[in-house]
């Protein structure tokens, strides 16, 4: 019966080996070789300090700022374990709400937010990524739109033209990946740091 075991055991350890130990660290050092930031997170340093990552939103609450799509990520509740409370773009705890369309929670969350933007901007459709979370809760992009949108609201509280904060919009945007994958998008965190140079 030893006889028929060892040839599994060995199997088992030369493929843990192979695929546990020894693929993993290639592809790390491969990866940290041809895209180093990447593989670092993409963080991104303002005066040598780390502020954020490119790969994940942030809130952003001051009419200054342009805001983020909304994050449905929570935490433990520091109160009781056994529940939870909301934090925005907790990347530890990265998921969506799980609330379907019948959901009343979801539908008065998104009335709320729709609220508050429709007074923020009465002429302009409200875009849909700024009511609706992300399945990761994580998303650090907006659609050009959703950025659009928050212009005139972010140029009364920086004191500037509208169509210099536009401006900074456009500049932003990055198109579709290899012009085919995706859809256009804003990095809220570049943009607001592009915004904070600018108004300084």
């Amino acid at each position: 019966m030893l006889r028929e075991i060892r040839p599994a055991i060995l199997i088992l350890l030369l493929l843990t080996a192979i695929t546990g130990v020894a693929y993993p660290l290639a592809m790390t050092a491969i990866a940290g070789a041809i895209f180093p930031k990447q593989a670092e997170g993409s963080l991104i340093e303002k005066e040598g300090k780390v502020i954020g990552s490119a790969l994940i939103g942030q809130e952003f609450k001051e009419d200054k700022y342009f805001h983020g799509r909304p994050s449905a990520t929570s935490a433990p509740d520091p109160a009781d374990p056994t529940k939870t409370v909301p934090a925005p773009y907790n990347a530890a705890s990265s998921g969506g709400s799980n609330l379907g369309p019948t959901s009343k929670a979801l539908a008065d969350r998104i009335k709320e937010d729709f609220g508050k933007l429709k007074t923020e901007n009465p002429a302009a459709p409200v875009p849909v990524d700024l009511v609706t979370t992300s399945g990761s809760g994580l998303d650090p992009d907006i659609s050009p739109e959703g950025a659009l949108f928050q212009v005139p609201r972010v140029a009364k509280a920086r004191n500037l033209p509208d169509a210099r904060v536009r401006e900074l919009v456009v500049e932003h945007t990055q198109g579709r990946m290899a012009g085919l994958l995706g859809e256009p998008r804003v990095n809220v965190l570049a943009l607001n740091l592009a915004l904070d140079e600018i108004s300084k």
